[in-house]
């Protein structure tokens, strides 16, 4: 089914919430990938850690709202307002992972540096899993909100 909007042409009907999220999370994998593969390979080519994560970030963070406009949310009208939007949005929610993270290891009593392995994988986890519900929630209803 397609929907016919006056400028815009056809483009795909908007998928349900079931859908977008399962796109949402694999386009989540794939992003983080090219963020993982970028990092690792200029790491490999002996680039400044902080200036390769620089680089990955953007880079995996552009394949993101990439795949997600096209895939995930169905939006025919792009520009660089809703790229400004994303833009904002996960430098906002790259905070919130930190923070969360830091607070998940603060109210365990973990150190900051080398917490061990449980304790590094559940403030990973949970600060994860809040930032990755922020995204999609504003995603779906203020970027992508055609």
């Amino acid at each position: 089914m397609t929907v016919t909007g006056p400028d815009t042409g056809e483009r795909p009907a908007p998928l349900g919430l079931k859908a977008q999220i399962v796109r949402f999370v694999a386009i989540g994998a794939v992003a983080a990938a090219v963020d993982l593969g970028v990092y690792a390979g200029l790491l490999a080519l002996s680039t400044w850690a902080p200036l390769a994560k620089a680089v990955s970030f953007i880079l995996g963070t552009t394949t993101a709202y990439l795949l997600n406009r096209r895939f995930t949310f169905a939006s025919s009208s792009g520009g660089a307002g809703k790229f400004l939007g994303f833009v904002v949005l996960y430098g906002s929610t790259f905070a919130v992972n930190v923070g969360v993270a830091a607070l998940v290891l603060h109210l365990m009593d973990a150190p900051s540096i080398d917490p061990g392995p449980l304790a590094g994988f559940l403030s990973w986890f949970i600060a994860q899993a809040c930032a990755t519900t922020i995204n999609f929630v504003v995603m779906r209803t203020v970027i992508f909100r055609d």
